[in-house]
């Protein structure tokens, strides 16, 4: 059995899904349930005797233990954070809350467990911390891509917080030993991603009749990674990755954001025309937001030359089948899109114009 932190939440619910639909090894999934954390999106496993949930809180050291004892997991796939920038600026002691001290909390939980298995299994055992680029700061127009090495120059309480979480997992593998895999990924897009993310939000509004807010200029510039894509990638690094090792993943994809949205809106136009005009008609520029990162980009070749992963998908690709995955199941975006949701868009964005 594999456990899964964050697994109601956007990657990892499809993470939690392919690893079901490819393997044959139960998974259990834990998660806080936030706002961002959906049980609608796990649906389809809810009579899988192969998926065991549990509403756990990773800042819960006791609940952890009992898990460990009871399960006793092979390995640990950590995608439970907060992880959206907007919110860290409102509001940042949930972000070290759950990032930093949930960090810790879970990997002194894992090392005991680890401490107690039989040697042949104490080297197979894994804990895979599920990172971001956002903690290499920005880049210039010129500057070349993110690697393994670059230096960390978190610009945001979100990704000050996930810096620092990086810092715990490579200190508890050079101090205790414990074997982990770090990756630090571009920006995701896919299905089940919550609306306050730049692409599902756009799809949202423009579906609405609503404004689509773009910060700035609009030429803040992203690498954009398919969900599926970067589940298959954390696959392989489970896998075959050395411990101690990280590993970035990225889907070769630099956008500017107001691409990004205009890609979008061609696509609504193709898929679910207005009756008049374009979906580009709803785009208007917002007050840009506090320490807003110019560009990222990564170098993904490490992945590539050490264990034979690349993308499957393009940018068009990927999002091609987003849009009409969104277009598709409207049910499950209002699920999620609650009155607190829409009172903190109100917030963030529109008190910007």
């Amino acid at each position: 059995m594999i456990l899964v932190t964050g697994g109601a939440g956007f990657i990892g619910a499809n993470f939690v899904l392919d690893w079901t639909r490819q393997s044959d090894e139960a998974v259990l999934n834990i998660d806080k349930l936030t706002y961002a954390g959906n049980l609608g999106t796990l649906k389809p496993l809810q009579d899988n005797p192969a998926h065991v949930f549990a509403r756990v809180d990773i800042c819960d050291r006791a609940a952890l233990d009992a898990l460990f004892t009871q399960y006793k997991p092979r390995a640990v796939l950590h995608f439970a954070a907060e992880s959206h920038v907007d919110r860290s600026i409102h509001g940042p002691g949930d972000f070290i809350q759950t990032n930093m001290v949930g960090t810790f909390t879970l990997l002194e939980a894992a090392r005991h467990h680890w401490s107690t298995l039989p040697q042949a299994q104490k080297d197979a055992f894994r804990f895979l911390h599920v990172s971001t680029d956002e903690v290499f700061g920005s880049l210039a127009p010129a500057d070349p891509a993110f690697s393994e090495i670059t230096p960390y120059a978190p610009n945001s309480p979100y990704s000050a917080s996930k810096a620092g979480s990086d810092h715990l997992v490579r200190a508890w593998h050079h101090t205790y030993g414990l074997p982990v895999l770090t990756t630090n990924c571009s920006n995701n897009y896919g299905p089940y991603q919550f609306p306050e993310k730049l692409i599902p939000l756009m799809i949202a509004s423009a579906l609405g009749g609503k404004q689509l807010p773009i910060y700035g200029d609009g030429q803040n510039v992203r690498d954009w990674l398919y969900v599926g894509d970067h589940c298959s990638a954390i696959r392989e690094v489970l896998a075959r990755g050395t411990p101690g090792e990280t590993y970035n993943v990225g889907g070769w994809n630099e956008k500017k954001n107001l691409d990004v949205v205009h890609t979008l809106c061609d696509l609504l136009d193709e898929m679910r025309p207005k009756a008049a005009g374009s979906y580009r008609d709803q785009i208007t520029y917002v007050k840009d937001r506090p320490g807003h990162d110019r560009r990222y980009a990564i170098d993904a070749r490490k992945l590539e030359r050490d264990l034979g992963w690349k993308p499957a998908e393009t940018f068009e690709t990927g999002l091609a089948k987003t849009v009409r995955w969104y277009l598709e199941n409207q049910t499950w975006v209002d699920e999620v899109a609650s009155g607190d949701y829409r009172k903190w868009v109100e917030i963030n964005y529109m008190q910007r114009v």
